[in-house]
């Protein structure tokens, strides 16, 4: 379920030039589909209020967000309610 919104975050975040659909089944980079900075920052943006998590861009914040699996992994580990 997490993964699936994340999916409908992106496309929602790039405005729809990279579809839910497509998001999921990327099996390249995110970035590589055409998320840009701007949707990369709605991104964190979006998940960062959703899943009351906060993604370091400092760290590995950029990294996360070319990968729904990994970003769920991170969610997951580090949501307040878990």
């Amino acid at each position: 379920m997490v993964r699936e919104r994340l999916a409908a975050m992106v496309a929602s975040a790039s405005d729809g030039a990279v579809t839910a659909e497509e998001a999921m089944a990327a099996a390249v980079p995110l970035s590589a589909l055409g998320i840009t900075s701007l949707a990369q920052m709605r991104l964190i943006d979006a998940v960062e209020n959703e899943f009351e998590v906060e993604i370091d861009l400092a760290g590995d914040g950029f990294e996360l967000l070319d990968d729904l699996d990994v970003l769920e992994r991170y969610i997951k580990a580090h949501r307040s309610d878990s």
